[in-house]
């Protein structure tokens, strides 16, 4: 009996060797196809939000020749005039810098796009009337001086330096009339520096 346990004692280490190994391979296999899953998984969601994201391209309706000319117009009006505050009020050289690139580069903008819609067929004339919103902005300005004026035409020009460029980019992309087309075309690098540029300053006021 006592041969019998001597002898079964490295039979039994042998097969709980075996055993492990055992386990350890079916441990990687299953490792192996969590990693499968993990990575069709991923693919998947890839694929998923590729196909969202043509989705809503194709369903987001491409503004009119006249409608992108009056945004823009809109857009070069209300920089200016914020842009005028800024240079009586703001305690900040550089927003007062920035200001004055603002009102000498809208300017320039204005001139492009009037000059664009008038190249179409049939011609367009933009209409740069600000909103009322626009216009509550420039009420909300009006009554802060000093470095409350910084944060808040800060804080306004890089929400309206996003919705301008986001603009001029689908315009430039999807755009129907050519010369309004390449128009955004050409002024979407300029109001990308503008959104860099009043980011940077907002950041240390």
């Amino acid at each position: 009996m006592l041969r019998f346990a001597r002898a079964a004692t490295p039979l039994a280490f042998a097969l709980a060797i075996a055993g492990c190994n055992k386990n350890e391979n079916v441990s990687e296999a299953a490792n192996s196809a969590v990693a499968d899953v993990g990575n069709f998984t991923s693919d998947a969601g890839n694929a998923i939000a590729n196909a969202a994201g043509k989705v809503k391209e194709a369903v987001t309706t491409v503004p009119s020749g006249q409608e992108f000319a009056d945004t823009a117009a809109k857009s070069d009006a209300f920089e200016i005039a914020s842009a005028r505050l800024a240079k009586d009020k703001a305690a900040s050289s550089g927003i007062k810098h920035f200001a004055s690139m603002m009102i000498e580069d809208h300017t320039a903008s204005t001139a492009k796009i009037k000059k664009a819609a008038g190249e179409a067929d049939p011609k367009i004339t933009p209409d740069p009337t600000l909103t009322d919103s626009q216009n509550g902005k420039l009420d909300d300005l009006r009554k802060l001086a000093g470095g409350e004026f910084d944060k808040e035409y800060a804080s306004q020009q890089v929400d309206a330096h996003q919705s301008a460029l986001s603009s001029m980019t689908d315009y430039a992309d999807r755009g129907a009339v050519p010369s309004l087309k390449a128009a955004a075309g050409e002024i979407k690098s300029k109001v990308q520096k503008h959104l860099d540029t009043i980011k940077g300053i907002k950041d240390k006021l």
